[in-house]
């Protein structure tokens, strides 16, 4: 029996020698061997409670990451943030501007440096997907995104005329264009985030008529999805002028932890995420920030009361308040993150 077994080991051997020689040195491994799923290469989102509803700490490189919702919701804030964190540990971002909408003095304003940052304008989806699939088979790129799939207009449709049914052209584009980008983005480590609007099905009676664009595709090629959307009332200074948007972000598809997490926190005008609005929610629901009535303190010692002083206390007090995100990050590895819940079976429909 063991004489039997060694002669199927060394066949198997010699089989995977010869994948090997023809397909190149790792196209085939036991997972045994060595680390071949190593723990996943990260992209901070920008916010800490997003980085901690998303299971790994941020966005995972070589997959597909789909992030939909309304108009004017923060989805193209969040992909920035997220070139923004890139750049900041040295990485090269990309970004397919297809709805020739991009803003480079916000882009600053929420820290990336437009300089260094690989923009392109294209004409239709192919000419898009073809530029992108060329920059991550570079494997020098970190990060892309995409804005917005409702934007990749197929050649054939710009250069018809109004009103000519172009049925599925797009899906099958969006199709096409994944099958061949999953393996390179895996191979060069390249996250690819797809920003996708939402539509609304006809003649939907019960369920939710939303649906986003494109096809079903991205869907079931995304390792993550993630729906945002306005949350609550409106952020106002004293004067009453609107400053920024509750937001509330969904994670409705996660191959890599556990989904249905969400994480809530504010986008300013101008500014983006507000880390120090997430560091004062956070350290009084972790315990890290003390909180009595309307007065929050650090280490029993009183520093602010209300929330928008304290606020102001992170930002005047840059040291302590890094010290403070990182007791919240030390709490929420552990799994203590009390934000983070599942959503109900009606937000699922």
């Amino acid at each position: 029996m063991s004489k039997e077994k060694d002669e199927k080991l060394k066949a198997l051997q010699l089989t995977i020698d010869r994948l090997e020689k023809t397909y190149g040195k790792g196209s085939i491994m036991k997972l045994g061997d060595k680390a071949v799923l190593n723990e996943v290469d990260i992209i901070h989102s920008g916010s800490i409670s997003l980085d901690a509803c998303l299971g790994i700490g941020g966005f995972p490189k070589g997959r597909v990451i789909e992030i939909y919702g309304p108009e004017s919701s923060g989805k193209t804030t969040l992909a920035i943030h997220a070139i923004a964190e890139c750049q900041k540990n040295g990485g090269i971002a990309a970004f397919i501007d297809a709805e020739h909408a991009f803003d480079r003095t916000y882009a600053e304003g929420l820290g990336v440096n437009t300089e260094e940052l690989l923009i392109s304008q294209p004409d239709n989806g192919e000419q898009a997907l073809e530029i992108a699939e060329n920059l991550i088979r570079s494997g020098a790129i970190e990060i892309i995104v995409i804005d917005s799939v409702a934007a990749l207009v197929p050649r054939s449709e710009i250069e018809g005329e109004m009103g000519d049914a172009k049925v599925g052209l797009q899906a099958r584009l969006m199709s096409q264009a994944l099958r061949k980008l999953t393996g390179t983005l895996s191979k060069t480590g390249c996250c690819c985030i797809f920003i996708n609007q939402l539509r609304e099905k006809i003649g939907v009676m019960f369920g939710n008529p939303e649906t986003t664009t494109g096809g079903n595709a991205l869907k079931f090629y995304a390792s993550m999805r993630l729906d945002i959307r306005k949350s609550g009332n409106a952020i106002k200074d004293k004067d009453g002028n609107v400053t920024g948007n509750r937001v509330k972000v969904k994670v409705v598809k996660n191959k890599l932890a556990p989904p249905f997490k969400i994480a809530e926190f504010d986008i300013e005008y101008g500014i983006g995420i507000s880390r120090s609005g997430e560091i004062v929610d956070l350290g009084s629901d972790l315990n890290v920030l003390g909180k009595s009535g309307s007065w929050y303190s650090y280490e029993g010692t009183k520093i602010a009361q209300g929330r928008d002083a304290a606020k102001q206390f992170m930002l005047d007090n840059p040291e302590v308040s890094r010290e403070i995100e990182e007791k919240i990050r030390q709490k929420l590895a552990t799994g203590k993150l009390v934000k983070a819940e599942m959503a109900s079976t009606e937000e699922q429909g």
